[in-house]
């Protein structure tokens, strides 16, 4: 009986015998799982070929397949194996270099065997990151095999010949560690070959190397010896760094068969088409015409309801509370870094159409808060600021004066010292110079600010003209004040992100963000759609669009700027 249960547990999960993979309720659980994940950040589906491999990999264990997954992508996105073009420089030449190679033979169990070469490596010519590169490449390449999947993978890292200048103790211990703990493959055993004296004495280097868990299946042998755990007929003629060049046909033939090829990577780790916005056209965006349909359809009361059914969704992930030492909490999806002070509260990283961190959602600065809210503008880089409420609506203060109001005015916050250049008053809107001076570093920057001052509280505006003129106006300004720093800024085209804030900073605020991110698809590829958009925005500042009202707005003034744009008939 136990040699049969031995013998059950070697041949896998049970497959269905028309298409080869294990049957429906082995994947189905893990799947189902991982796509509510894919669904939330508009990332395309996994696919069950993918699905098999994570759940291959830890043995149809979905709990930790799951765990895996994530590892997996956040290794990728963290280490920047992402985008990957292996027809061109410097990742061609590396793959090419044999440093790594997948052999076209395989252990007595059906294992593939994987080989590096630290002699080959030359850390003052390769980054690690393009070696990084190549090993994943390669063994995402190796572990679409359903038999590497079932059967596992051995490592070689082979030292025989090297010197310490081949080695890259950074290198090395993310090679080892990760192929353990964030590669979704079976890793049976890792062989160190032929290590030199100093890497095996004074002290071993395998334990500042290794996580515990991976110890156990690592062995250090010398060259004679490989044998004994591997039989002769699996092993190339020479190691040491003189493995044959035909040994690398499998590189050569791999590359040859990837032109044009769309590396299925970039979905699966959920890198959408430009830095890893959550916001890109999905599969239900809709035209002009036939968002106007849909909207005649349902009327206001049926608008209403979509966003009812929108607002009795959870947020999805766990929210980061962080008590500071005054006491007052910070909730958000993503928490802007504890340097902000000791009482910042409720500010949040918010992406934009295809932008990463577009905007700071944020609440309205209060009296306590206001040197912390200069010192995120300082350290955030931000450019605009824009605030959609006044600071006092009938009898209710709604934000503080956190800056000085008068041309010629100043105030100081913490180091940060706020000067008023100008004030130029437009009939829905102020837009104020200010320039910001770090008493601490002796810098100096500018900063505009933008305030609507035509949106009710809980409300929306009398007109979505203006509110579309004041965001075309807050755009522009971001485009010249990105353009003004030239070389200074490296970072995404679009700029720093900007700080959106109202009150409590989810109604008005998401209000308005949505508002850019639809109009910006819109203007990209002609289509959009609202419901995704709040969905996905909803992700990552809880409630954003605080009523049906606010959420209806959304679609008429979406209307309202495509009929002016031509995009509509005039009489629609």
């Amino acid at each position: 009986m136990l040699k049969h249960l031995n013998r059950a547990e070697a041949a896998g999960p049970p497959v269905c015998e028309s298409t080869g993979f294990p049957e429906e309720r082995q994947w189905h659980p893990f799947l189902e799982e991982i796509n509510k994940w894919t669904s939330q950040h508009g990332v395309s589906p996994l696919s069950r070929e993918l699905a098999v491999k994570f759940l291959m990999a830890r043995k149809f264990d979905v709990l930790r397949a799951i765990e895996l997954f994530h590892s997996y992508r956040e290794t990728r996105l963290k280490e920047g194996i992402v985008r990957l073009q292996p027809q061109e420089e410097p990742l061609r030449s590396e793959l090419l270099s044999g440093k790594f190679t997948v052999l076209s033979v395989r252990d007595p169990s059906g294992a593939s065997i994987a080989l590096y070469t630290a002699k080959l490596h030359h850390p003052n010519k390769t980054g690690n990151h393009v070696v990084l590169q190549a090993l994943f490449y390669l063994l995402d390449r190796a572990v679409e095999s359903f038999e590497t999947q079932r059967n596992g993978l051995v490592f070689i890292y082979d030292m025989a010949g090297s010197n310490y200048t081949n080695f890259e103790l950074d290198l090395s211990k993310k090679i080892l560690n990760l192929l353990k703990g964030a590669f979704p493959a079976r890793l049976k055993k890792v062989l160190i070959v032929g290590a030199p004296v100093w890497f095996r004495v004074p002290y071993n280097l395998l334990s500042l190397l290794l996580k515990e868990k991976l110890r156990e299946r690592v062995q250090m042998v010398k060259m004679a010896e490989l044998r004994q755990h591997l039989p002769r007929d699996c092993l190339p003629q020479h190691l040491g760094g003189l493995l044959p060049l035909e040994s690398y046909s499998w590189n050569q033939q791999l590359l040859a068969g990837q032109n044009g090829r769309v590396d299925p990577v970039d979905e699966l780790v959920g890198i959408p088409v430009e830095d890893s916005s959550i916001h890109v056209p999905g599969p239900e965006s809709m035209r002009p015409q036939e968002l106007l349909t849909h909207l005649g359809r349902l009327q206001r009361s049926g608008i209403h309801q979509e966003y009812e059914e929108l607002r009795k969704e959870p947020p999805p992930g766990t929210f980061h509370c962080t008590n500071y030492k005054n006491g007052i909490i910070t909730q958000n999806k993503e928490l802007l870094h504890n340097s902000l002070g000791s009482d910042y509260i409720n500010a949040s990283f918010m992406d934009g159409y295809k932008q990463r961190n577009a905007y700071i959602g944020t609440q309205g600065p209060l009296e306590k808060t206001y040197s912390d809210f200069w010192r995120m503008v300082w350290e955030q880089n931000v450019l605009v600021i824009v605030m959609t409420t006044r600071t006092d609506e009938g009898s209710r203060r709604k934000c503080g004066q956190y800056w000085p109001l008068e041309e010629g005015g100043q105030e100081v916050y913490g180091h940060m010292a706020v000067v008023n250049q100008r004030v130029d008053n437009h009939t829905h809107y102020n837009h104020t110079t200010l320039e910001l001076h770090n008493t601490e570093t002796c810098e100096q920057r500018q900063v505009s600010h933008f305030q609507y001052l035509s949106w009710p509280d809980y409300g929306v505006p009398t007109s979505a003209v203006t509110l579309i003129d004041f965001l075309g106006a807050v755009k522009r300004q971001q485009r010249k004040m990105v353009k003004a720093l030239g070389l200074q800024w490296a970072g995404h085209p679009q700029g720093p992100p900007m700080v959106v804030h109202c009150s409590a900073g989810i109604g008005r605020t998401g209000t308005f963000c949505a508002l850019d991110i639809c109009l910006s698809q819109l203007q990209d590829v002609g289509s959009l759609n609202v419901c995704q958009t709040v969905r996905r925005m909803r992700t990552q500042r809880a409630f954003s669009i605080q009523t049906p009202d606010q959420y209806y707005f959304c679609y008429n003034a979406i209307l309202e700027h495509a009929q002016r744009q031509g995009l509509l008939p005039a009489n629609q």
